[in-house]
């Protein structure tokens, strides 16, 4: 049997002088399911199921009728179709939820999903959101922008950390997500809370209150190739024509020039301007919009000659695995991809002498951290050096 009735809330979470809500019970074999009807009221402005006492009663015992019967409609239904009465799926379709009737509660993911198309970001950016945004839904306890607190921040941390990679071949029982990915993660997250705020969606970006907690972790590392690689790489001369040539030259544009392989085949010639007989440009990263400036070098010149003063344009899918065969011929230990030749360049410059400012600028970093990670890289170096002399010195003494 189901029965139903208007109560004054059924927590008693409401205080004398508080407002409480006003909810429709609903029963069914002794369990109860309580309806929000969006009123509240003092206690004392509520007896009987119904509201009394205030100039506005009448209004909001009309209202109360309303989601009443409403609740009885769908009672209704179910009885003459027959169907099983289940107050939880009443509660579903005669009447939103709490979460419902809050604004605070539309799903945070929807908006960021319809914030995607407007953030004027390149392909790959966006999907990397996408596979963010898949991660969340996951998640689930980040629903709507009330969710958003440190504390489920830090469960989303450790949410995140205890995630496996996709197994393949090569590694069937892959280990957990490294600091690295989820930091990118984060990264993702805080971004999208900032423009969150700015939009007025929420008032405050919990990861405010949480800098530095969230680290890309120790054992980070910048991968670049060495002199004797990058010359090794130079002699590697495949038929001009073939997609060995154009990964190989491709390569070596971005070696040296730092602009990544999204910025490539974008290349503009146009953008840039003779100065002295040097070619200069200042544009925009496609990634991240963030001001650089580029000069080409000389065997730079010597490919956008050799391609009618564009660049060469492969998928990165496919220069990915030609730069594995050249990898291969050319002996070369460092694993080749198309964003080492940008950690090279950047390696390149500081090791000749370059300021660390300038080659911020020349890769068009959004802050100076992200390039001293390529200072640290080089100081390991030395130091590593110095250990090889010290073990020679001790084999001479």
């Amino acid at each position: 049997m189901i029965t139903t009735a208007v109560v004054f809330d059924h927590r008693g979470r409401s205080e004398a002088a508080t407002e409480g809500p006003v909810e429709v019970r609903v029963t069914n074999d002794r369990k109860s399911v309580y309806i929000p009807t969006g009123i509240k009221v003092l206690r004392r402005h509520f007896a009987g199921g119904t509201i009394t006492g205030r100039a506005d009663s009448v209004e909001l015992n009309e209202r109360l009728s309303i989601v009443y019967r409403k609740i009885q409609q769908e009672v209704n239904r179910i009885i003459d179709e027959g169907g099983v009465i289940d107050a939880v799926e009443i509660r579903r379709k005669a009447w939103k939820t709490s979460e419902e009737q809050d604004p605070d509660a539309a799903p945070l993911t929807d908006w960021i999903e319809a914030q995607l198309p407007l953030m004027n970001c390149c392909a790959g950016t966006v999907k990397h959101y996408r596979t963010f945004l898949n991660r969340l839904r996951e998640f689930g306890r980040i629903r709507k922008w009330s969710d958003l607190t440190t504390q489920n921040i830090y469960q989303w941390d450790a949410w995140l950390h205890s995630l496996r990679k996709p197994a393949t071949k090569r590694c069937p029982t892959p280990d957990c997500l490294g600091y690295s990915a989820v930091h990118s993660y984060h990264k993702c997250f805080k971004a999208l809370i900032t423009r969150a705020v700015k939009f007025g969606e929420v008032e405050s970006n919990p990861y405010d209150k949480l800098k530095g907690v969230f680290r890309r972790g120790d054992t980070e590392s910048v991968d670049y190739l060495a002199e004797k690689d990058v010359k090794a790489f130079m002699d590697i001369r495949p038929p001009f024509g073939s997609k060995m040539a154009a990964a190989r030259d491709l390569f070596v544009f971005q070696l040296y020039t730092g602009l990544s392989y999204a910025d490539t085949q974008t290349f503009d010639m146009s953008r840039y301007r003779e100065e002295n007989g040097k070619w200069v440009c200042v544009a925009e990263r496609i990634k991240t919009g963030v001001p650089y400036v580029s000069r080409l070098l000389p065997p730079a010149l010597e490919v956008l000659r050799q391609y009618n003063w564009q660049t060469p344009k492969i998928s990165n899918a496919d220069y990915n695995h030609c730069l594995k065969v050249i990898q291969e011929v050319a002996s070369i230990k460092t694993t080749l991809h198309s964003h080492l030749a940008r950690h090279t360049f950047a390696t390149m410059m500081l090791r000749h002498g370059v300021r660390i400012e300038n080659v911020s600028r020349m890769l068009g970093h959004t802050n100076i951290t992200q390039t001293q990670r390529y200072a640290k890289v080089l100081a390991q170096s030395v130091r590593e050096d110095f250990d090889m002399v010290e073990e020679k010195l001790k084999d001479i003494q």
